[in-house]
């Protein structure tokens, strides 16, 4: 996790689902690097691609911005 990861979360938890641009529209980290970002949140399970460039935050993701998870907990999560 990094700084960024955070704002990133708030912002999906706050905006609802969002697109790399829409996070950097909202004052989030640049759309480059939320779009490197969101792909790895993605495989740790806190947020999960629901279309092409649209993610959503998942339960775990609330769970860690509410600390009640510890992200050095995360493991990878299996696609179905």
């Amino acid at each position: 996790m990094v700084p960024s990861d955070d704002r990133i979360l708030e912002l999906l938890r706050e905006e609802g689902n969002l697109t790399p641009q829409a996070v950097e529209d909202f004052g989030g980290p640049v759309s480059g690097h939320a779009s490197d970002r969101l792909p790895l949140l993605a495989t740790y399970g806190l947020v999960t691609k629901i279309s092409r460039g649209l993610y959503r935050i998942t339960d775990t993701g609330v769970a860690y911005l509410d600390e009640e998870l510890d992200a050095s907990e995360l493991e990878p999560v299996e696609k179905s």
